[in-house]
């Protein structure tokens, strides 16, 4: 009888395998409730041999949070072709494709994940923020925003953040008319900045005047204008 001898791996290869297993883990559970047994288990190997690649669970933890900060942040990259409603609507589907995908390992990488390293993973989320303001100002086609520019898109970034946590609490708002709300609040958020300040203004009109008629930001007018009351 022969066995079929398993494949050595080399170091960068187990690295990266180990990372996958464990970000796998991580996204389906809290970071407490997963054992370094189960990540060698699932990985095909012992657990020392874990400890040969990575110190401990915090340090295999923190690299499988980088993993899936590398992966949130490229949900954010989308072509600067089209009206810009329909780019944000695509980058919002693809930010919730990414939180339904990784509910717990969402949740722990926004949150911050265990007192334990904290100021790292810290900094990990706030380079996932930092891309993300950077792609919208690019998609703006601004390079040096204003005051109340940064604080639109700062807090836009924020409230996309703390909807996806709040949808995972019970997901009772259905995805879909979430992620459409949330390219509307952008557009609110920008026209009540555009109120106060004539640079914000220029800015709003600039991407009104490339939407289409039947526009994601179309589509928001037509539901205010549908709040109005009716003329007797």
């Amino acid at each position: 009888m022969t066995t079929g001898a398993r494949r050595r791996m080399g170091v960068e290869e187990r690295r990266e395998q180990l990372i996958s297993v464990a970000l796998d883990h991580f996204s389906n559970r809290s970071p407490e409730d997963v054992s370094i047994d189960e990540i060698a288990e699932a990985a095909g190997i012992s657990r020392p041999l874990v400890y040969h690649y990575f110190p401990g669970k915090q340090q295999l933890y923190e690299a499988a949070l980088r993993r899936a900060a590398e992966e949130l942040t490229a949900r954010f990259v989308e072509p600067h072709e089209g009206p810009l409603g329909a780019r944000l609507l695509r980058v919002m589907e693809r930010f919730f494709d990414f939180v339904d995908e990784h509910g717990p390992g969402f949740s722990a990488l926004m949150r911050g994940g265990p007192a334990i390293g904290a100021g790292r993973t810290g900094a990990l989320i706030e380079g996932v923020r930092q891309a993300a303001y950077e792609q919208i100002l690019a998609h703006l086609e601004v390079t040096e925003p204003s005051p109340r520019l940064t604080l639109v898109v700062r807090s836009w970034v924020s409230l996309a953040e703390t909807t996806a946590l709040l949808w995972l609490d019970g997901r009772t708002v259905a995805r879909g008319e979430l992620e459409r709300q949330l390219v509307h609040d952008f557009a609110a958020l920008a026209s009540v900045s555009a109120a106060y300040d004539e640079g914000m203004a220029d800015i709003v009109r600039t991407f009104l005047e490339k939407e289409p008629p039947g526009g994601m930001f179309a589509d928001l007018l037509v539901r205010l204008l549908a709040l109005a009351p009716q003329q007797a």
